[in-house]
């Protein structure tokens, strides 16, 4: 993470919130895998809470979880501290919701895709939940905001604009959060990548008051430029096999270091050879203001 700007802790807004009932304890309804808190919710259960929060105009911090969220997590103990605070972790890789299912008998039966996600909010949202788009290149959330359009012909999309993939000026903060505010957006659907659009949704939770669902990939999926991997595949765990593919110079350090070390790990809690404690992580010391 280079060229970070750095915001003193005094002068951050007022993120914390009691989601951590104590030190390492999961507040009711989340589970802990490898340290990271997850929400054991379906679609539904997902879908409610967070239309709920954007029709009252409430902030909520939603971000579903893959292998490569969780494990970023994992490895970064600011980060699965950030992670753990947000309001709403849902299993979006279905590895996640096997690791549910096997540690804590929730019984999950689907998992939470992002993507999906995206589109069922998009669905239910109608006119009185307006959407803002942030992230993906110019190009990119262009075509995002007129496939949704098309799609949904009672959405209403009160802005849109690219990511900057970098840090942001207090000012340049400042600007956004404003345009974000006074566009009429109830909800924010952000797709910066992992790890910056966790940080965002920790960060800015409380700059926005309102809804903000990190989606990834949706950006690109739903924008036409990258392809989704068929349902069969999906659902048997292998979508990483089918984006390695597709873009092995991009991903193959996310999915060959990864992944490997993530089932070493869960073999590991399943075992009961190694305790993971949510309560550990590490408070950041400073705000990186992604954008």
């Amino acid at each position: 993470m280079s060229q970070v700007s750095f915001e003193a802790e005094s002068e951050r807004p007022n993120t914390e919130r009691s989601t951590l009932e104590t030190a390492g304890a999961a507040p009711r309804g989340k589970k802990s895998v490898l340290g990271v808190l997850i929400d054991s919710v379906d679609y539904d259960a997902a879908v409610d809470r967070i239309l709920r929060a954007a029709r009252q105009r409430q902030p909520l911090a939603c971000c579903p979880l893959s292998v490569h969220t969780l494990m970023t997590a994992v490895l970064d103990d600011e980060q699965r501290y950030r992670l753990n605070r947000l309001d709403l972790v849902v299993p979006d890789g279905q590895p996640v919701r096997w690791a549910l299912n096997w540690l804590h008998g929730v019984g999950l039966v689907e998992r939470v895709y992002g993507p999906e996600l995206m589109l069922r909010l998009c669905a239910a949202a109608g006119n009185e939940a307006p959407i803002y788009l942030y992230g993906g290149n110019q190009a990119v959330v262009d075509e995002l905001e007129h496939r949704l359009k098309s799609r949904f012909p009672d959405l209403r999309i009160a802005g849109s604009e690219a990511g900057r993939y970098r840090s942001l000026s207090r000012t340049e903060s400042e600007e956004l959060a404003t345009r974000i505010r006074r566009s009429g957006a109830a909800l924010t659907f952000v797709g910066l990548g992992c790890p910056r659009q966790e940080v965002f949704a920790y960060e800015w939770r409380e700059r926005l008051s309102m809804p903000i669902v990190v989606v990834g990939a949706a950006f690109d999926f739903h924008a036409g430029r990258v392809p989704q991997a068929p349902q069969a595949l999906q659902r048997a765990g292998l979508e990483w096999a089918f984006r390695l593919a597709h873009e092995p110079r991009r991903l193959w350090r996310r999915y060959l270091l990864l992944n490997p070390i993530f089932v070493a790990l869960l073999g590991l809690e399943l075992a009961g050879l190694k305790r993971f404690d949510a309560g550990t992580a590490r408070r950041p010391e400073s705000e990186l203001r992604f954008g």
